[in-house]
C-alpha cells in the first residue's frame, strides 16, 4: 500500500488548494448572498463565473477513474482532490465534480451506449446540463433496495414508468435535464436482485411532477436540492434502459462504490475546516479568566479531532487504493467501513467545533449548522449505518467459517 503520489497528483492538489484559496473561501458570503436573493432555485452568477476559471485552470472532470473523457485519476488519486473541494460544501461544482452528477456520469460512462454518452453523458461533462438520480422511496424502507415498488413497465418500443421517489437529489436545478431511475421490470423474479433495472428519463418526459423539495434539518440546499417526485404513466423508449432489464443492482454497486469514496473524503474536508475554525475561536475567546483553548476539555476534543480526521482519511484512502487494486467487489468491506466512520466522525468534530463557537455554532454564522447537517444526513444516504454494519459483520464472521 503505497500513497506517494505522481508528481502530477500533487501538482494538481497544489493547484486545487491555491484555486480554492483565490477565488472559492472569499465568495463563500456572496454566494449565501446570492441564493437568498430572487429566485433560490436559480444556478448563481458565482458559480457560473468560478466554472470558467476552473477550466482555464484545467480544473475540470478530475474524476471518471482511469477514463479519457476525464482526468484519469485512480480512485485513492482523486480521493485527495475531494478532500480539498469538500471544505466548501458547493465548491465541487465549480470544478464539474458534484454529486449526483459524477455518480450519473459514472454511470453513463461505464454502461451507457454510444448514443446514450453522445446524447446525455457529452452535455454533462461540459456543464451544460445537470442530472438527478431517482432511487429511494417513501413508501418503503429503502435501505433495502429490494423493497422498491416503483414499475418499469414494456409497452412495445417504450417502457412505461409510475412510482413516488424522494431525495432525487438535483431535481430542483433548472439545468437538470435527465433522471436515472431505479424500479422494477421483473418484480416477480425469484432472484431479488435481478428484478430491478435503471432507465434514463429525460426531466421534461410528461408525468414527472416535483410534488415538493425537502428540507434537511431546515436547509433546502437550493439552488441543488432534494426532491419527492411523482412518475405517472411516464413513457420513454426501450432504448433508455440501461445496460438491460434485470441489471439495476449490478449499476447501482459500480455506481455507488465510487460515490461513497467522494462522500466520505468531502466529509474529511468539512470536519478539517470544522476543527480549523475551532482552533482558531478557542484561542480567540476567553471564559474564567483564560483562553478557552487553555481549558483541559477544549485540548481533548482539538486532540480527539486530529486523531478521529486522520484515521478516517487513512481508512478512507486505503479502501481506494483496495478499489485500485483489486476491484470494487473485493473492497466491499473496506468500503461499508469508511461509509460508516466518516460521517459519524464528522457529525462528533463538527459537533465538537459548535460546542466551542457557543451559541453562535447553531446559527448560520460559521457554517457549521449547515455542515453538521451535512454530515448527519450521510449516515443515510448511500445507505444507512445499520446496513454497512450488518455487511461487515457478516463478512467478518464469513472469515471463520
Amino acid at each position: 500500500m503505497d500513497f506517494e503520489f505522481s508528481d502530477r497528483v500533487k501538482e494538481l492538489q497544489e493547484k486545487l488548494t491555491r484555486f480554492m484559496d483565490e477565488h472559492v473561501y472569499p465568495n463563500e458570503q456572496r454566494f449565501d448572498e446570492e441564493v437568498a436573493t430572487g429566485d433560490r432555485w436559480q444556478p448563481t452568477a458565482v458559480i457560473e463565473e468560478l466554472k470558467e476559471k476552473a477550466k482555464a485552470a484545467g480544473l475540470w472532470n478530475l474524476f471518471l477513474p482511469e477514463s479519457e473523457r476525464g482526468a484519469g485519476l485512480k480512485n485513492h488519486e482523486y480521493a485527495t482532490l475531494c478532500e480539498i473541494m469538500g471544505r466548501v460544501w458547493w465548491a465541487p461544482e465549480v470544478f464539474n465534480c458534484s454529486a449526483p452528477d459524477t455518480g450519473n456520469m459514472e454511470v453513463l460512462e461505464r454502461y451507457g451506449t454510444e448514443e446514450q454518452k453522445k446524447q446525455w453523458l457529452e452535455p454533462l461533462l461540459e456543464g451544460k446540463i445537470r442530472s438527478a438520480f431517482a432511487m429511494t422511496e417513501p413508501a418503503v424502507a429503502s435501505s433495502d433496495a429490494t423493497n422498491i415498488e416503483a414499475e418499469i413497465k414494456r409497452d412495445g418500443d417504450y417502457y412505461v414508468i409510475n412510482g413516488r421517489k424522494w431525495w432525487t437529489s438535483g431535481i430542483g436545478d433548472p439545468r437538470c435535464k435527465i433522471i436515472i431511475f431505479m424500479g422494477k421490470t421483473d418484480p416477480n423474479n425469484p432472484d431479488k436482485y435481478k428484478q430491478q433495472s435503471m432507465i434514463l428519463i429525460p426531466r421534461d418526459t410528461p408525468g414527472v411532477k416535483v410534488l415538493r423539495m425537502l428540507p434537511v434539518f431546515g436547509y433546502d440546499d437550493a439552488p441543488h436540492g432534494h426532491g419527492e417526485v411523482e412518475f405517472k404513466n411516464v413513457r420513454v423508449p426501450a432504448s433508455n434502459i440501461l445496460l438491460g432489464e434485470g441489471r439495476g443492482f449490478e449499476i447501482a454497486q459500480g455506481r455507488l462504490g465510487p460515490g461513497r469514496i467522494h462522500h466520505c473524503m468531502r466529509l474529511i474536508g468539512q470536519a478539517e475546516r470544522a476543527l480549523e475554525k475551532m482552533c482558531k475561536r478557542a484561542k480567540s475567546r476567553v471564559a474564567f479568566g483564560r483562553p478557552i483553548s487553555e481549558q483541559t476539555v477544549t485540548l481533548e476534543r482539538i486532540a480527539e479531532s486530529r486523531i478521529l480526521i486522520d484515521q478516517a482519511r487513512l481508512l478512507v484512502l486505503h479502501a481506494a487504493w483496495k478499489m485500485d487494486t483489486v476491484g470494487n467487489k473485493a473492497a466491499r468491506k473496506e468500503i461499508a467501513m469508511i461509509k460508516v466512520a466518516a460521517p459519524n466522525m464528522a457529525c462528533q468534530v463538527i459537533d465538537w467545533a459548535m460546542q466551542v463557537h457557543g451559541g453562535g455554532g447553531v446559527t448560520s454564522d460559521f457554517g457549521l449548522a449547515a455542515a453538521y447537517a451535512q454530515a448527519r444526513t450521510l449516515r443515510f444516504a448511500d445507505g444507512p449505518d445499520e446496513v454497512h454494519r450488518n455487511q461487515i459483520g457478516r463478512l467478518e464472521l464469513a472469515r471463520w467459517n
